[in-house]
């Protein structure tokens, strides 16, 4: 059990990327983490990333499509830690389709990983980070902020993601709880690679979508071999949100993500959002 001055942050999503950086840095910040991931037979590269720096993780067991599992984890970690502090919403998937394309089970799916999975451990953990005065910090995605083609049903999650938590932020606030966004960009992760299909099979069957579908991956290979953060830079926002003084409620991870996203949030009509995004398709 952790002593009772130590401060205890539970993170989802931690096997790789983002969540596997943050919770390395928390732990060398002085946290205790309790760093969770779907299947803990994929902690490997985690566990060594601790190793390595000297670190300690608590590695947990946490689907967050699963309520029963959600519960025991928060759970576990006050019958085993006293307290929790902080929570970290990281775990994601990611999505490559358009509507005519893909089936509304397909959207659904997506929604309940990245949205409702949200949900699930927010929920559960809140009633424990209004004792503590704590923090609920949530990774979403510039994706959050400004639509992007042939990422509807994952833009569609972010977005929620984004509207609950603003919306709920001001009235955490009231009990003692910060709620913070995180918004990456381009981040050099796996994230990529789960999103799961064979991209060339994808523009084969996308018809009449091809050529825009092709347009769309040239150009967003091309970004990411050119232009993406490292997991442990994007990860230094997740920080900076955990332990601020006062932390924001949106936070970027690099001066491209907040010039992004600057576009949207002074754009009323939306000419300069469908501007920049239709020439991503060709």
């Amino acid at each position: 059990m952790s002593s009772p001055s130590s401060k205890v942050v539970l993170i989802t999503g931690t096997s790789s990327g983002i969540g596997l950086a943050a919770a390395v840095a928390a732990a060398q910040a002085g946290w205790r983490v309790v760093a969770t991931l779907r299947d803990t037979g994929r902690s490997g590269a985690l566990r060594k990333a601790a190793e390595e720096a000297g670190v300690e993780l608590d590695v947990r067991q946490l689907d967050v499509t699963d309520e029963r599992s959600v519960a025991a984890a928060v759970d576990g970690v006050i019958a085993d830690h006293g307290r929790l502090d902080a929570v970290i919403n990281n775990a994601g998937a990611g999505h490559l389709g358009t509507l005519e394309n893909e089936s509304v089970a397909e959207v659904r799916a997506v929604m309940e990983v990245n949205f409702f999975g949200v949900l699930h451990v927010s929920k559960a953990a809140l009633p424990h980070l209004r004792a503590t005065g704590g923090r609920l910090i949530t990774v979403t995605s510039v994706g959050g902020v400004i639509g992007q083609p042939f990422n509807e049903a994952y833009c569609a999650a972010k977005f929620a993601v984004e509207g609950y938590m603003e919306s709920l932020a001001p009235v955490a606030a009231r009990l003692g709880v910060a709620v913070s966004v995180v918004e990456p960009g381009a981040v050099a992760t796996e994230f990529v690679n789960n999103i799961g299909v064979d991209l060339a099979a994808e523009v084969a069957a996308a018809g009449p979508y091809a050529d825009a579908l092709q347009a769309y991956l040239d150009r967003t290979v091309a970004q990411f071999l050119n232009g993406a953060q490292t997991p442990a830079e994007a990860a230094g926002a997740v920080l900076e949100a955990l332990t601020a003084d006062r932390p924001a409620f949106r936070l970027q991870t690099s001066d491209w993500a907040r010039e992004f996203t600057g576009t949207k949030l002074t754009d009323l009509d939306g000419s300069a959002v469908l501007g920049l995004t239709g020439g991503w398709v060709g």
